[in-house]
């Protein structure tokens, strides 16, 4: 099995004379996590200041509930 695209050679032998019909045709596919992910890639710091830095989704309400949290402790913080 191909370690790149998941298939076997057996899988393209269709055992007929003609070799135009494939088992597998190749489509195209725009994921838009991934665009929005390679988006924010771009714009992460090249050279050392970048190393490391990964870009991930997480859901709207979890990053809007931890950015409350950091305003209140930031608020705790200040009194």
């Amino acid at each position: 099995m191909c370690l790149q695209c998941g298939t076997r050679a057996e899988d393209w032998d269709q055992g007929g004379d003609d070799d135009t019909e494939d088992a597998y045709v190749a489509v195209t596919h725009r994921c838009i996590g991934c665009q929005v992910i390679a988006d924010k890639q771009d714009s992460v710091r090249e050279g050392t200041s970048g190393h490391g830095v990964k870009v991930l989704l997480i859901p709207a309400a979890v990053h809007a509930a931890t950015q409350a949290l950091k305003q209140l402790e930031k608020h705790r913080y200040d009194d």
